[in-house]
């Protein structure tokens, strides 16, 4: 099984960025630690804060992945491009978010991109990752 982890605008910076709300890590230390846990699953990372970026990566997709874990961050709220190519493609999307949205600013209660989605997985932190990978392995195993 292979996974590709889709992170959105300004995830470069976790572990630099609003710690309080994203925690001290980076994604890359904590993706170190993620990849051990999924044994015979291969893990690849792509972030990018370009909207096309994200969408080419997402239409390129298929025949490489088995499914796609995205947080698409600020894009989540906004993008209908981005909302679009989720829907466009056939491969499983499980949304996900550090930070509960719920609790935070109206504006991010609402997700463009998450219709598109087989589930959204939200603020559990980093762990939210692990949890989407999770998701996406049961989802996988029982959809054959």
């Amino acid at each position: 099984m292979r996974i590709l982890i889709l992170n959105g605008p300004n995830l470069n910076l976790l572990g630099k960025r609003e710690k309080s709300i994203y925690g001290n890590q980076s994604f890359e230390s904590y993706l170190e630690l993620l990849i051990p846990v999924f044994e015979g699953i291969s893990i690849d990372y792509f972030q990018s804060n370009w909207e096309g970026e994200l969408i080419d990566k997402l239409h390129s997709a298929a025949g490489f992945y088995d499914g796609i874990v995205l947080n698409a961050g600020g894009y989540t709220h906004t993008s209908v491009a981005l909302a679009d190519a989720v829907a466009a493609i056939t491969l499983p999307v499980v949304e996900v978010h550090i930070s509960n949205l719920l609790k935070r600013e109206a504006f991010r209660h609402q997700s463009l991109i998450g219709p598109n989605c087989i589930g959204t997985i939200m603020g559990f932190g980093m762990d939210s990752y692990r949890l989407g990978i999770e998701s996406l392995r049961v989802f996988l195993k029982f959809s054959k």
